[in-house]
């Protein structure tokens, strides 16, 4: 376990739910990822970088509700500038994205 944080530090991780609008290839990246276009609502569209290249196509990705940190600042990787960082649980050494089990609101927040 990491070290223990405070509710009031917790409570700064701006969780949201948007729905992944386009999907590259990211021959740059050091490790195989995609480049991801995500839509958040009222929050706006954000791109991020994502190692999820095992278990999801491209295909597979288009118009999927993910969960991610949104109030992160951006964080250039190669030649791409990521806006927000993707979640997921990591199983032996593979990603599996975070979701809601039903469709939601692009940017309702993860409580």
């Amino acid at each position: 376990m990491n070290d223990i944080i405070t509710f009031e530090d917790f409570s700064k991780v701006d969780l949201r739910v948007g729905t992944i609008i386009e999907v590259n290839d990211f021959p740059e990246a050091k490790n195989p990822a995609y480049q991801l276009t995500i839509d958040f609502g009222d929050l706006g569209v954000k791109k991020s970088s994502a190692q999820i290249t095992t278990l999801y196509t491209k295909e597979d990705l288009l118009n999927r509700q993910i969960v991610a940190v949104v109030n992160f600042p951006e964080k250039q990787i190669a030649k791409f500038m990521s806006a927000c960082l993707v979640l997921g649980a990591v199983n032996k050494g593979d990603v599996i994205l975070l979701n809601s089990e039903v469709k939601v609101k692009n940017g309702s927040t993860v409580a």
